[in-house]
């Protein structure tokens, strides 16, 4: 096992998205293992629209990364020294191991152990980790949709996105999505099996577009983006809609103007629900979640995309890349 473990920490607090520079690449000398800890040695490291929160100095659901630790991030690995009882040599685990090649863990960190060795281990950070279990919990526990709906969903081509409009159409219920270029809404139409998609970079009246997309209203919108792709769903809704608030990605900076669009009135006169969702208030239905998920993957009924970067050095600007929209799919660090 190698003497040292290359880590990668917030240099500094960024204000807005955060970029390279605001990070550094240490190595840091591996201690040894201490009497109930274990050491994982990660194999993939996710990168999430999340993780500018993580290291925004304003309130957040989480404590902000501190200046000199390593990125906080979801990794999984192998398990490869023990002394914990509960977690075994060559055990696959999943967790909030942070931007690193090793994590030395009491199993708090830990979201789940990996069991499903048929299918790949990257999707344990993907499609059968944070950004399904997100999906899956987000749209059935909070959107409740029901056969015949229209689900509306932002950012549909992404991990989560992609995942919530197939999960949609699974249920029996016709999925409309809001992506960004054309090769976006290509994806979203032929590969996720979207009923419509709209690009809302190129429509002049996307409120308009959404109305002609969805002529019942939106039964369901499960919101990524905040801003204004939501105020023109939110003109839309049908009544008793479901709003589920996942992310607020088109906000830089959570800053905004005192006066603008309100929501208050369209909730009241559509008598719908706006709530707000985040993943670790469903760690009850993980498991049956991911086994769900695993189901649909093996039948062939879900479908998912990843795109992988090789090498740690790759994480420092690997946050803003998904906010200048660089990805087609679930975005990895593969570690050697």
């Amino acid at each position: 096992m190698p003497e040292t473990n290359r880590q990668v920490r917030l240099k500094s607090r960024p204000d807005g998205i955060p970029q390279a520079a605001h990070f550094e690449i240490v190595d840091e000398p591996l201690a040894p293992l201490a009497e109930g800890r274990f050491r994982v040695r990660n194999r993939f490291l996710s990168v999430d629209p999340a993780m500018r929160g993580w290291v925004s100095a304003e309130a957040n659901y989480s404590r902000p990364v501190g200046i000199g630790e390593v990125m906080r991030s979801f990794a999984v690995g192998e398990v490869v020294e023990s002394r914990h009882p509960d977690y075994a040599v060559g055990e696959h685990v999943m967790g909030l191991f942070g931007w690193q090649h090793f994590a030395d863990s009491d199993g708090r960190d830990v979201v789940r152990k990996v069991v499903e060795a048929d299918l790949p281990l990257s999707a344990a950070l993907g499609v059968l980790g944070l950004n399904g279990i997100t999906a899956y919990c987000g749209l059935i526990e909070v959107g409740q949709p029901k056969p015949g709906e229209t689900v509306v969903v932002s950012t549909a081509a992404g991990s989560v996105g992609a995942t919530v409009g197939q999960i949609a159409k699974l249920l029996g219920c016709r999925a409309v999505g809001i992506a960004g270029g054309p090769e976006k809404v290509r994806l979203c139409l032929e590969e996720f099996g979207y009923d419509a998609a709209l690009d809302y970079k190129a429509e002049r009246d996307l409120r308009g577009a959404i109305a002609a997309a969805c002529p019942k209203g939106v039964d369901v919108y499960f919101d990524n983006t905040a801003g204004a792709i939501s105020d023109a769903v939110l003109a839309n809704l049908a009544e008793r809609a479901r709003v589920v608030i996942c992310g607020t990605a088109s906000v830089a900076s959570w800053n905004p103007p005192p006066l603008g669009p309100r929501v208050e009135r369209q909730l009241l006169v559509k008598r719908a629900r706006m709530e707000g969702f985040l993943f670790f208030d469903h760690a009850a239905r993980f498991e049956a979640a991911v086994a769900q998920l695993a189901d649909w993957l093996r039948a062939g009924r879900l479908r998912h995309r990843e795109e992988i970067l090789d090498g740690i050095e790759q994480a420092p600007g690997a946050i803003a890349g998904l906010y200048r929209g660089e990805n087609l799919g679930k975005r990895l660090i593969r570690l050697a």
